[in-house]
């Protein structure tokens, strides 16, 4: 049986698509999706082998609000430009072929809204004018530096001062991070652009920035620079069910990366997330690589490389949603409050919500929503099965339950990341096992919590890390594995996170902890191995412990094989003797501290 005997085939050139010619093919790929999208059972919409170039002129224009991107005051009007849209359609499949799409100005590529049992497959996506410029050191002083632009980062000098430019769009300030290539590491600085008192023509692509004092750097480091507004995003799957994405490399993206919302099962098999090495750049994304607010049911992330963002890798949350009123005894009134996530469809009629402490991060009371009415793009106005609970506090928020999904994390390869790894704060089922961190510049994998920052929920309950390698991760601040809820009421009789197991990991320390836990009971590190590689800044740590515990209970240290016995300090705080068991051997290394010391 063929393929054209199961699925009905949409190929794009027969709607007007020609690969390889430079021509627009926005209009012709969107005619070959909506077609199939139509169409009775299920299809595959076809690219023939090439590189298919995309421009917003005929691209689609749809209003979209999407967390953890942008305020009403930063980028007010939330229309997308997206180049491949899928609204609506069931049973679709697109079949890159190993195609290429490359974009032109600032676009969303994809956007999967409201679609069930869709796959994406064997695509590669690109920019031809990413929105980080890219720069590499050639020479150094102390009052300049030299520099080689990226030929793709396109700019202009007014003024004695450098402009970042495409066609519509400028900018000078912003976030930058400096890329130390034989580390493959990258790490935040400040924007060299906007120290530098006077930038000067060397040559094509040869600047010379000069600087009352120049900042430190290496020959060869490569400076990266963007604007920070994210008003588009890599992709997004909203309302969606049963989404898989498999063999898609995305080369670059511009804003946030991959956004998943409020969509049920999402599948993600040997993606690439990185920068082609035969372009020169070194970043593929604006931002986070893959970002997950809302989902219930699975995530699965296999087998893929994450190389090259300027924000997380992994980040799979929740949103808690202010209390700001109480009507009539069994309706709310709730609100968005962090400033880049509001606007989106955050109840549903059935939805299960958990009331939240806002100091404890604790729940206390549970209801379903019967009703959900938006008051504005800031406010929603929740009807309740069951009379609001007395004892709000002020600052309280809600968690829709119903909208936590199972995540599992696995054979996946994290490099050149200068912040976290994984964040994971889902209360159903985590699984992160035979991964490998290496070099990242944060905390290879956070749990976290909050009701005054992000806003990002919720509790973990049932979390497996094994069988990962961990290598020269984090710094003094910032540890391997952090645990860091940011509850105000601290005591180890009220954990925020449970049942958390690292067992079974290869941990290569370079002067970072491995382990800080806050408010964590059932915190189990067993049998793993801890080796010690120095530390990074040259300082002496030979006091310098490894494990840092407040406010935990039901922890057990055992098993474990670590170099150098004298370096396994666990430090404890707000803690009792029965909070911890260790081996037998290692409790000389054991250090009580003061509440206010960690």
């Amino acid at each position: 049986m063929t393929l054209s005997d199961q699925f009905q085939i949409f190929r794009v050139t027969d709607y007007g698509a020609i690969p390889d010619s430079g021509a627009d093919a926005t209009s012709a790929i969107q005619a070959a999706i909506d077609a199939a999208s139509a169409a009775d059972g299920p299809t595959v919409v076809e690219f023939p082998p090439g590189q298919y170039d995309l421009y917003p002129t005929y691209a689609v224009m749809s209003a979209y609000y999407i967390s953890n991107t942008v305020s009403e005051e930063e980028h007010p009007d939330p229309t997308k430009t997206i180049g491949l849209r899928l609204k609506g359609a069931r049973r679709i499949h697109i079949e890159g072929n190993g195609s290429r799409l490359l974009f032109h100005g600032k676009m969303t590529p994809i956007v999967m809204d409201g679609c069930i049992q869709a796959e994406i497959r064997n695509l590669t996506i690109d920019f031809a004018r990413p929105t980080i410029s890219e720069m590499r050191i050639t020479a150094t002083s102390a009052s300049h530096w030299d520099v080689e632009v990226h030929p793709d980062s396109e700019y202009r000098l007014q003024d004695d001062k450098l402009y970042w430019i495409d066609e519509g769009w400028s900018y000078r300030g912003g976030p930058a991070q400096e890329y130390d290539p034989v580390s493959n590491r990258t790490w935040r600085v400040p924007n060299p652009i906007m120290l530098a008192n006077q930038v000067e023509q060397l040559g094509p692509g040869k600047l010379r920035l000069r600087f009352i004092s120049a900042p430190h750097t290496s020959v060869g480091h490569v400076f990266q620079m963007r604007d920070g507004i994210r008003d588009q995003v890599g992709a997004l799957i909203v309302g969606c069910r049963n989404i898989i994405w498999r063999n898609v490399w995305m080369q670059y993206m511009h804003g946030l990366g991959i956004v998943g919302q409020f969509s049920e099962n999402l599948t993600f098999e040997r993606l690439r997330l990185a920068p082609d090495p035969s372009s020169g750049r070194t970043a593929a994304a604006f931002a986070d690589f893959v970002h997950l607010s809302g989902i219930k049911g699975n995530i699965s992330i296999v087998d893929s490389v994450f190389e090259g963002a300027h924000d997380d890798a992994i980040n799979v949350h929740g949103t808690h949603l202010r209390i700001e009123g109480v009507e009539e005894g069994s309706r709310i009134r709730v609100r968005f409050m962090h400033p880049q996530s509001y606007g989106f469809s955050a109840f549903h009629p059935g939805d299960e919500i958990d009331f939240i402490s806002a100091s404890s991060l604790s729940s206390y009371a549970t209801c379903n929503v019967v009703a959900v009415k938006p008051l504005s793009p800031r406010e929603v106005e929740l009807m309740l099965d069951s009379h609001v609970p007395d004892m709000i506090e002020d600052g309280d928020v809600i968690e829709n339950v119903t909208w936590t999904p199972e995540l599992f994390v696995s054979g996946n390869i994290f490099k050149r990341i200068p912040t976290r790894g994984i964040l994971a704060t889902t209360r159903r089922k985590v699984t992160i096992e035979n991964n490998e961190f290496d070099n990242l510049h944060m905390s290879a994998i956070l749990m976290a919590d909050d009701a005054e920052s992000w806003f990002e929920s919720g509790m973990v309950r049932d979390v497996l890390i094994r069988g990962n390698r961990f290598i020269d991760c984090g710094n003094r601040q910032a540890p391997v594995l952090l645990i860091r809820p940011e509850n105000t009421h601290v005591s180890a009789d009220l954990p925020v996170h449970r049942n958390v197991i690292i067992s079974g990991n290869r941990f290569e320390l370079n002067g970072a902890p491995l382990l800080e836990a806050k408010s964590t009971s059932g915190l189990i590190v067993a049998d793993n191995d801890i080796l010690r590689n120095g530390c990074r800044d040259g300082a002496s740590d030979d006091s310098h412990e490894i494990i840092r515990l407040r406010a935990c209970s039901g922890v057990e240290i055992v098993g474990n094989t670590i170099e150098d016995h004298a370096a396994a300090i666990v430090k404890t705080n707000l803690m009792k003797d029965e909070h911890l068991v260790i081996d037998k051997g290692q409790a000389a290394f054991i250090r009580r501290v003061g509440e206010n010391d960690i």
